[in-house]
């Protein structure tokens, strides 16, 4: 089918999951796979037209998304319940489109966010588990979870997280609000889910690795008011792998689905 330019008449608001391991991250990228790009073109050969499609968030190479949002404008009549449908034969199989729903046009996808969390897996045994290979950190130690948890309430409020963050993208100010920060126990995984109302770049990679310094007694708790004061990021903990992060939920500010 070719693509052709059209006038924007609808705007569609997709909600999608997606492995990330074989993608260089979310965003579009010259002549590296994104999710972005794939997703992009399978919309395109459904409605016939080209769209800039635009996503919640910034994903880095090998991220995951059990929930993500992105949002299209068009002007195919397709009805919305078909949409997941039929984008989804023309994707491939690490990427699924579960609900559409058409929203205002002035709905975009990042600045109509009000909150956004991701969940942090830890695989906590002695032995690796292949059926976690990319899908969870490898942590061959026990973790000290309660330590992890009080260290964790550290971080709610509002706060300046420059230290906790890596260089690599242009920000208007560093200020973010955490929601919460919670660290649960799943048999052998730990999952440390966190909800703000905006991350930085790497931010809540930085924020688990500062945690897992907690529990090896490098840090403690009450020493996280000291690196947001100092500012620097080689005072916080290590950036964990990419493999165990997950966006789990994002919320706007008027129903979507």
């Amino acid at each position: 089918m070719s693509v052709q330019c059209a006038k924007n008449t609808r705007n569609i608001a997709l909600r999608l999951a997606y492995d990330g391991t074989n993608y260089h991250g979310w965003q579009e990228q010259s002549n590296l796979p994104t999710v972005a790009q794939t997703l992009r073109k399978a919309i395109e050969a459904v409605v016939g037209s080209r769209i800039n499609l635009i996503g919640c968030g910034r994903t880095d190479t090998g991220v995951h998304a059990e929930t993500y949002v992105a949002n299209f404008q068009t002007s195919s009549s397709i009805p919305t319940d078909r949409i997941p449908y039929a984008i989804n034969t023309k994707l491939p199989s690490d990427i699924s489109v579960y609900e559409a729903a058409e929203v205002p046009l002035s709905f975009h996808s990042v600045f109509s966010s009000t909150k956004k969390e991701y969940t942090y897996v830890i695989y906590c045994n002695r032995v690796k588990n292949p059926f976690y290979h990319n899908r969870a950190m490898f942590y061959p130690k026990p973790l000290d979870i309660e330590i992890m948890r009080r260290a964790a309430a550290e971080f709610l409020g509002e706060h300046d997280f420059r230290a906790f963050r890596s260089v690599g993208s242009n920000v208007k100010t560093t200020v973010r609000t955490l929601f919460s920060f919670d660290v649960d126990v799943e048999g052998e995984l730990v999952k440390l889910r966190v909800s703000a109302n905006g991350f930085l770049y790497n931010m809540a990679r930085t924020l688990v690795g500062t945690l897992l310094y907690v529990s090896e007694g490098k840090i403690t708790p009450e020493d996280i008011r000291g690196i947001f004061e100092s500012g620097e990021r080689m005072n916080a903990g290590p950036t964990v792998p990419a493999c165990g992060l997950y966006m789990t939920d994002v919320l706007y500010n008027i129903p979507v689905f």
